[in-house]
Formats: C-alpha cells, sequence, structure tokens
C-alpha cells in the first residue's frame, strides 16, 4: 500500500517532478513541466522560424556578415528543440508508467477492500479509473473557480447540497448523512468536494458500526482527493477502519503513511501513536 499510495500521490501532483536541466521555461516550484517544455519548445520553433526568413529574404552585405552568427543561433536552437522534445517523451513515458502502476495497485486495494466488506459485489467492482482521469483530446480553457472552492468550479447546487448532508451529520442522523453523502458522490463525482463527502460517509458509516464500509469510504476519500483537506484524516481513519477489521498489515502500512505524507498534520503523530498500540514493525 505505501508503495500505492506515494505512485498515487506521484502521478497527481506533477508539478514534483526533478528539473531536466537546460534553458526551458520553470514553474514557480522549480520543476520543468509538461507545459513549460511546451511553450518552450512553441517559442523556439517561432525564433526558428524568422531567422529562416530572415536569411532567405535576400540579403545586403552586412547580412552577409551577420550571416554566421544568425545560422550558429539557428543550429543552437534546434538543438534545444530536439533536447525539449526528447524531454516531453521521456516525461509522458514516466507519467504514463506512473499511472499505470499506480492504477493496477489501487485496483488492487479496492478489491481486497471489497473482499472484507459485506455485500460488497467483487464482479460489480468494474475498471479502476486511470489515477488522475482520462487525458482530454485538447486543452479545455478551465472556467472561473467559484468563491471559496479552491480553485476549483463548483456546480450548481453543489454546495448546498453538501451542506444538506453535513447538516445530517452533525444532528446525529448518521444513516441520513451517509445516504445524502453517497447521493452528492454520485451526482458530483470528482467535484471539488468529492473527498470530503466520502470521508463524512465514512465517519457516518463508522458511528452506524460499518466498518468495512467506512473503510472503503475513507479509501474513495483519499485516492479521489490525496492532496485535500482532508487527506490525512482519510488515510488514517482507513488504518484505524482496517485495524478493526483485523488486517493489521494494511492498517500498519496506511498509518505509516500519514506521518511520511503529512508530517506536518496533527494525524501524524496519532497515526504514531497507533502504530505502536498495534506493534507494528
Amino acid at each position: 500500500m505505501r508503495r500505492l499510495l506515494q505512485v498515487a500521490l506521484a502521478a497527481l501532483a506533477l508539478a514534483l517532478l526533478p528539473p531536466l536541466g537546460g534553458g526551458a521555461v520553470r514553474a514557480q516550484d522549480g520543476a520543468e513541466t509538461l507545459a513549460a517544455i511546451r511553450a518552450d519548445i512553441a517559442a523556439l520553433l517561432s525564433r526558428v522560424r524568422a531567422l529562416q526568413a530572415e536569411l532567405s529574404g535576400g540579403g545586403t552585405g552586412t547580412a552577409a556578415a551577420d550571416s554566421g552568427s544568425v545560422l550558429d543561433r539557428v543550429a543552437a536552437m534546434e538543438a534545444e528543440l530536439v533536447r525539449l522534445t526528447a524531454a516531453t517523451e521521456a516525461l509522458e513515458n514516466r507519467i504514463n508508467r506512473i499511472v499505470a502502476d499506480g492504477t493496477n495497485r489501487l485496483g488492487d486495494l479496492e478489491f481486497r477492500v471489497c473482499e472484507i466488506e459485506p455485500g460488497c459485489d467483487i464482479a460489480a467492482l468494474g475498471a479502476t479509473p486511470p489515477l488522475g482521469g482520462e487525458a482530454p483530446a485538447a486543452p479545455v480553457a478551465a472556467p472561473a473557480p467559484a468563491a471559496g472552492s479552491g480553485g476549483a468550479q463548483l456546480a450548481v447546487g453543489e454546495q448546498a447540497d453538501f451542506d444538506r448532508a453535513r447538516a445530517a451529520y452533525d444532528a446525529g442522523d448518521w444513516a441520513g448523512a451517509a445516504g445524502l453523502f453517497l447521493t452528492f458522490t454520485e451526482t458530483y463525482s470528482g467535484g471539488p468536494l468529492y473527498g470530503q463527502a466520502h470521508y463524512w460517509r465514512g465517519e457516518a458509516l463508522a458511528r452506524q458500526g460499518d466498518t468495512a464500509g467506512a473503510a472503503r469510504a475513507f479509501l474513495e476519500s483519499f485516492s479521489g482527493a490525496p492532496q485535500g483537506p482532508l487527506a490525512a484524516d482519510a488515510l488514517f481513519r482507513l488504518g484505524q477502519s482496517l485495524a478493526q477489521l483485523g488486517q493489521i498489515q494494511e492498517a500498519c502500512l496506511a498509518l505509516a503513511e500519514v506521518p511520511f505524507r503529512f508530517g506536518s498534520s496533527p494525524r501524524a503523530a496519532e497515526a504514531d501513536a497507533e502504530r505502536r498500540l498495534l506493534a507494528c514493525p
């Protein structure tokens, strides 16, 4: 599970990829992303075309004198273009491997959780969606973010439906809250509140004594938003739930991931304490 969680986070955080060197455009955190590389390629192509037009436009004596330096600049930019193209292909291949491996491991974990969850139909699980979602066919302009949505757009009625489910939870209506949060995740799948809805559904199920169902909800919460505001809580509660189900080895692995990924979270110390109680290696 540790490798699964590391791979999942690596696939969904491309901004953390190590820099490849050279003169490519850099993201704010210093990493060279695919978008930055492609921007470099576009800029270089434009400059190469401009210089080639300058050379083919018919020259005076001055142009002839400068042609050597212009040709050198063209050659240098073409070499950089080759490097950037190779870097793009290498990054794409690496990302594809990470996504494929992480998706397979996440599917295996979902299968194992389903095995211990009463009433879970393994045949109905289907194929695990690729980590990070399907790649878009073409770039699409992002809509303006809604206020308070953390940079992502909320659908019409999404916040109101989430608040209604949370109100049921706060009122102690565990069954009603679990049902409302389940409906929410089906209605707004992949939305900015998707991971939080699964987390609170897990808490509502745990209150009703449905530990296996809660474990699956916590897993879906973390896998759906591995860097979300409740990611550390979901991972910690997944470990606790697995321990209650007697899956000690899996529980220890999940709990060990909390301080590894979220060292500054209060859940990190709680996870260490829980591992000591379980006598984790």
